[in-house]
């Protein structure tokens, strides 16, 4: 049964704080004053929370203390008369679970501490209705997830500047769901200490997060680890995956390339909300109030288009507020070319290829598939006296003997002869000068045995590959 409140005995009473820490209490006290304003139940064995603990308002509580308890279960109403508190600490207690609108009657709550429980499970309304949280701890817990419908952009808590999960038991991370958030909620988003399994996309996330200097990875820089693969389970640092365990790629904040006559969009995403941001072209010109080509949208950023060579530099970002001052630089490139110039390029290269490829097929036709003007070709005929075109005849492997028959050595096949058509006053033959000097001696003789020695020796003009006869 719980006991009156005692000032001097159980309790210190000063003003509109009451105090009972380290009482070995088993319940809170009854009769507590309606005016009070911090109620400090820390360090007790308050192992259940019920929904009777008190009976009627307290509407100036802004702060419940009760960590160290052994506190395993928390009420559906127990917070129903106590709708004005801010401050709950329910750090360092044995709870397992967060059931589904349990925390709903605190509108008014900003931090809330439940550190170095066993919380294992969380219903994804747990959260619901605490439209003014701003900070939340759940480190060192057994949590296997981070709770992103905290931070998502549909269903954030828009107030919400600090979510500490380090030290639980999650081994996945939403990568690409962690990098897509703002820079202001990246800043407070713990963590650190969790046995998450190393990758280059791990350290890609927290490289990134340290090169912004955010809160989140620079405080805690030395606890980012993760687990090697392998029976030994071995913790390293996160940051030093580039160097010997997975050689990862360095990374680096890269400049905005872009092109003529586009148009870009430059963020100011700052480490904290609502902000006052204020821009500056190259040179640190301040942008003009009535520029088309930087104008200054709703969320900050920056829209410069259509884009010219000479806009090419560093634009700067000045965010301020009542307790912080942030400036950003963002280097764009603007290529001396369109967007289109690698499709234009594109059709060069195919154009000149389909040329190319024309020419080969006219050479090849042109090789084997015009008309032969040889005097054995069927319909045509070649006059002796011809003073436009000269027979030469280029003999491979021949041997003359005196009858003028020629024979294969040990054979009885005619030698092959290529035969080309030369202009008549050519003195070369083959590559050589004409021994004899008399380019026309072979026509002298018999007009027959001119024909005899023409037809064993002549192939098409027309092709490369000598013709047998």
């Amino acid at each position: 049964m719980a006991s009156p409140l005692d000032c001097h005995k159980t309790c210190v009473c000063a003003s509109n704080i009451i105090s009972c820490s380290k009482m070995n209490l088993t319940n809170v006290p009854t009769t507590l004053p309606k005016y009070t304003a911090v109620l400090d139940l820390s360090f007790n064995f308050i192992t259940r929370l019920r929904a009777e603990w008190t009976t009627y308002r307290l509407s100036r509580l802004h702060s419940l203390l009760l960590s160290h308890n052994g506190l395993t279960f928390l009420s559906s109403e127990a917070f129903v008369h106590v709708t004005k508190v801010r401050y709950l600490d329910l750090s360092s207690n044995g709870l397992r679970q967060l059931d589904e609108n349990i925390f709903e009657p605190l509108e008014h709550l900003e931090v809330l501490l439940l550190y170095n429980n066993r919380i294992s499970q969380i219903d994804r309304s747990a959260f619901s209705g605490l439209n003014k949280l701003q900070r939340l701890y759940l480190s060192q817990n057994q949590i296997s997830r981070i709770p992103l419908e905290l931070v998502k952009e549909r269903s954030r808590l828009e107030t919400l500047r600090l979510l500490d999960v380090s030290s639980n038991r999650i081994k996945v991370l939403p990568i690409q769901e962690l990098q897509a958030l703002p820079g202001w909620v990246k800043n407070g988003l713990y963590f650190h200490n969790n046995p998450v399994p190393c990758s280059c996309q791990l350290y890609d996330l927290v490289a990134r997060w340290q090169l912004k200097e955010l809160s989140s990875a620079t405080d805690f820089k030395l606890s980012h680890t993760c687990v090697l693969p392998g029976p030994q389970k071995d913790k390293i640092p996160i940051l030093d995956l580039d160097k010997v365990y997975l050689n990862c790629s360095e990374v680096s904040i890269m400049d905005e390339h872009t092109y003529l006559e586009q148009f870009l969009v430059l963020d100011c995403d700052t480490r904290q909300k609502d902000m006052v941001k204020t821009w500056t072209l190259p040179g640190d010109i301040p942008v003009p109030p009535a520029s088309e080509t930087a104008v200054m949208r709703d969320d900050g950023s920056l829209q410069i288009g259509p884009l010219k060579a000479k806009d090419s530099g560093v634009y700067t970002c000045y965010a301020t507020s009542d307790s912080f001052n942030e400036t950003l630089y963002v280097t764009v490139v603007v290529f001396n070319s369109t967007n289109s110039g690698g499709l234009e390029n594109l059709k060069t290269a195919y154009t000149t290829l389909v040329a190319c490829l024309i020419s080969v097929v006219m050479v090849i036709i042109y090789l084997y598939f015009t008309p032969c003007r040889c005097a054995w070709c069927p319909g045509q005929g070649l006059e002796k006296n011809d003073p436009g075109d000269s027979l030469r005849s280029s003999t491979v492997s021949i041997s003359h003997d005196e009858t003028g028959q020629e024979r294969a050595e040990g054979g009885g096949f005619p030698y092959r002869h290529v035969a080309f058509l030369e202009p008549k006053d050519q003195l070369e033959q083959n590559g050589r000068l004409n021994p004899i000097g008399e380019e026309d001696e072979e026509w002298q003789g018999d007009d027959t045995e001119r024909r005899k020695s023409d037809a064993e020796s002549v192939s098409s003009v027309c092709s490369d590959t000598p013709m047998v006869v």
